[in-house]
């Protein structure tokens, strides 16, 4: 039996040549899944440039993937920036779909 599964953003990495853009962007996904953070605190952990995620950062958003949880002062610039995830859990008005059957 063939495995079918495929990652929640596996559309958007048809988007750009070669696996740079799709090793970044699920690095990206990745470190939201496991923190709530700032574009900037991502880019620090990461390595990844804070453009950068901003543009990995807006895909996700289109995609459903991605969601801004509150507008706060940022730990690493000290600035009022949005603390993301793409936990689906932790975002806004999240509620457990209801199995019928």
């Amino acid at each position: 039996m063939a495995n079918n599964h495929k990652p929640p953003f596996s559309n958007l990495q048809q988007q750009s040549e070669g696996n740079y853009y799709s090793n970044q962007l699920q690095t990206i996904f990745e470190y939201f899944q496991k923190n709530v953070a700032t574009a900037s605190m991502a880019a620090e952990a990461t390595g990844i440039y804070q453009k950068n995620i901003c543009r990995y950062k807006r895909d996700l958003e289109k995609a459903g993937r991605l969601w801004e949880i509150t507008k706060t002062v940022c730990k690493k610039t000290g600035f009022k920036a949005w603390y993301l995830t793409t936990d689906p859990k932790k975002a806004p008005n999240f509620s457990p779909q209801l199995n019928l059957f």
